[in-house]
């Protein structure tokens, strides 16, 4: 292991140096330059489309909503998790409080979970709950996943009409936020262009933002392929950030008005071997540099980000038996974390997480230890430290008085920023954000972004809209279908007639396989996140809260991070509803309505089990096939696993969309530059079942048709799909 050391400038941001006309801020406020330029682009009647890729922490919400808070405009937030959107809405609320805007904007979030208690409690229909809810608001935060699905038509009947719910969501809202955008992969961005090309063409021109500090290239380009007009401000490259190396300096911006953004900060690279543990490891050898920190550091906040949610499960009790000597608490937060658990964990000193929803807003920290997936994991991480300058605690400011990062690395990255012939850092120098950010970017494992996803997959979302948009009940719709499939077809490089008969294909060989109707193939490839064949429901014994013990998560995990007792759907939901009349708080159920399995959470192992899946013929055969396909007779392989047969029995059954590839996993991860937590798994056949090392490889879902995509671009350009 080797360490290395930089420190990275303060940053500031340049006042706006002209105001749009009629904007009213509250005493003392002051519009950032990126800001009021996002006010200037959403009123410009010749912009369809805004990027605002300001730095994190520098206002971008403010930036959205500003139009709102001047009174009789609308909008609706689409944010990635359930978290961030559950943080916009305090944010807007203190917005509206702090503006004061004449018509008194109504804040409203509609999650999956609260459409379905507001449903039930109302005695509504899912749809006319949307309706309801919708029309109560004036600014609307939710997930994209619900955004989506309404547009698809999923809450509706046959007999609806496919606008019932989205023709008039359209209609009311003026603008269409997305945030963080840059976690969304070629699937998610695919939906997001079909949604914009059905209001583009059915609607009178509407606003839509994307606020992230890494936008993404190939989204920009199609829009403009589809006559989106787009517009991008960024700070960066109108040099609207300084970044003063004495205290002088920073005293001379702040008299001039620019605006602290980040605070300087010590950035160590921690060079780790690579392994599963090797962070874990790392942190428990290390534990004494952690507790000497809040030693030396009186009033500090810490947080710990890894990638395994296990790892920090483990890590959890560990540190606090740790740190409670020294009168320091440490909470949890990851996303199989209750939301009783998550709250609690804001008032800790030391918080272990998966996620960056709290971190740096919420839960102010001054230092910080963090894992990253790729570049924009690792910049979006790093972004959450030096925001701000304390916290309150009991009603006092507490101040840092130092900002620390440990980045942990693996091996080669370090060597490429710090030993290579040509390396970018220097140890102990100190540099700009612009310049780490493009440095993260140049030299981190450069991975798969699934470019040719588009072109295969996109449009047989728009084959659907294109189908519904044909219902006999909205013939008003003609001219608007004739722009949609003409725009379709251009931004994705295909015509929906080709489009037509894979997926009139797809349907024959289900029917013939099943004998059922349907389109599993297709399903996948409309869905926002793709489906989840393999998701389990989980009654969490380790979480405190008994209302939030109720959970669902993937079978891959369970299987190699979990120690579970298996439990009926009879008695998971015997219990669910006992314990919401016994606790009186309601507990959606419909996320359970297609589990796999239901299991009893009771502990999370020390090291990960093997495991594997099996299939109980020839593989060769399906894997010449090189398409995505749909199989049955699956199940998976792991000895010591006591309820294997039971998991068995259900999985077997299950008719799974999958790509399976004759090579091992590591071999396929390695060269098709797969994403850290991209889920592929080993698998055998009869002829291989007890070889050391599965020789096969198998994708399900979206993540299959992304497996497709890459062989498809290799089989048109006329080489063999199984030389990488």
């Amino acid at each position: 292991m080797t360490d290395y050391s930089i420190t990275l400038k303060p940053v500031y941001s340049f006042p706006a140096d002209d105001v749009p006309k009629g904007v009213k801020m509250p005493e003392g406020w002051t519009l950032s330059w990126h800001q009021a330029e996002t006010l200037k682009a959403l009123r410009d009647p010749s912009v369809d489309v805004v990027f605002n890729t300001s730095m994190t922490g520098d206002g971008k919400s403010l930036a959205a909503y500003l139009e709102v808070l001047q009174g009789e405009y609308s909008a609706i937030g689409l944010y990635p998790t359930n978290e961030l959107a559950r943080d916009q809405e305090n944010q807007t609320n203190d917005y509206v409080t702090q503006f004061k805007p004449a018509n008194n904007p109504r804040v409203v979030r509609l999650s999956g979970a609260e459409l379905e208690i507001y449903a039930e409690n109302e005695g509504l229909r899912k749809s006319s709950a949307i309706a309801t809810r919708t029309s109560q608001s004036e600014v609307l935060l939710t997930n994209p996943d619900i955004f989506h699905y309404l547009h698809r038509g999923a809450y509706l009947t046959p007999d609806d009409s496919p606008d019932k719910l989205w023709g008039r969501i359209d209609k009311d809202f003026d603008l269409f936020i997305f945030d963080e955008f840059h976690v969304f992969a070629a699937p998610q961005i695919a939906s997001v262009i079909n949604t914009m090309l059905l209001i583009h063409c059915t609607n009178r021109r509407k606003k839509f933002l994307f606020l992230s500090a890494t936008p993404d290239e190939q989204l920009i380009q199609r829009l403009r392929q589809a006559s989106f007009r787009c517009k991008v401000i960024n700070p960066i490259e109108k040099d609207k950030y300084q970044f003063p190396e004495t205290l002088k300096q920073q005293q001379e911006l702040k008299s001039m008005n620019w605006r602290q953004v980040a605070r300087s900060i010590q950035l160590n690279f921690i060079s780790l071997d690579s392994g599963a543990k090797a962070s874990e490891t790392w942190l428990k050898e290390n534990a004494a540099l952690i507790a000497s920190h809040f030693q030396q550091h009186p009033g500090s906040k810490g947080a710990i980000i890894l990638n395994s949610i296990a790892a920090v499960k483990r890590l959890t009790p560990f540190f606090q038996e740790l740190l409670k000597p020294l009168g320091l608490t440490v909470g949890e937060n990851t996303g199989l974390s209750g939301r009783a658990t998550r709250e609690q964990s804001l008032s800790a000193d030391l918080v272990l997480g998966t996620s960056t929803i709290d971190v740096g807003v919420d839960f102010k920290i001054n230092f910080l230890i963090f894992e990253s997936s790729d570049a924009g994991n690792f910049i979006q991480r790093l972004g959450r430290l030096g925001r701000h300058d304390g916290y309150k605690r009991d009603g006092i400011e507490i101040p840092f008085d130092q900002f620390i990062a440990y980045a942990l690395v693996p091996n080669f990255f370090a060597e490429r920023l710090f030993e290579a012939e040509a390396h970018p850092l220097e140890p102990n120098e100190t540099y700009d954000r612009p310049f780490l950010n493009n440095t993260i970017w140049d030299n981190y494992r450069t991975i798969n972004d699934f470019r040719g996803y588009y072109s295969r997959w996109g449009a047989v979302q728009s084959f659907r809209l294109f189908y519904d948009l044909g219902h006999r009940t909205v013939p008003h719709y003609a001219e608007s279908r004739e722009r949609f499939r003409e725009s379709c077809e251009k931004v994705f490089n295909t015509t929906l007639k080709s489009v037509a008969g894979r997926v009139s294909g797809w349907a024959k060989e289900w029917q013939q396989i099943s004998g059922k109707k349907g389109n599993p193939i297709a399903d996948d490839a409309c869905s926002f996140r793709g489906s989840s064949p393999l998701q389990c429901g989980l009654y969490d014994l380790t979480e405190p809260n008994e209302a939030d013990r109720f959970k669902t998560y993937d079978l891959s995990g369970i299987l190699s991070n979990l120690g579970i007792e298996f439990w009926t759907e009879a008695a998971f939901m015997r219990s669910l509803q006992e314990t919401a009349t016994r606790t009186q708080q309601p507990i959606p159920k419909g996320r359970f309505a297609h589990c796999l399995a239901f299991m009893k959470l009771v502990s999370y192992r020390e090291e990960r089990s093997n495991w594997k899946f099996a299939y109980s013929g020839n593989l060769g055969d399906k894997a010449n096939v090189y398409t995505v396909q749909v199989l049955t007779g699956i199940e998976i392989y792991q000895p010591e696993n006591r309820w294997a047969a039971e998991i068995n029995k259900r999985l077997r059954k299950e008719g799974l969309v999958c790509y399976i590839m004759r090579y091992p996993v590591h071999e396929v991860r390695l060269k098709l530059r797969l994403p850290m937590h991209f889920q592929i798994y080993p698998i055998s056949d009869n002829y291989s079942f007890h070889d050391a090392t599965a020789p096969y490889a198998i994708a399900f879902g979206q993540s299959a048709l992304l497996l497709d995509t890459l062989a498809y671009q290799l089989k048109t350009k006329g080489g063999d799909p199984l030389i990488f």
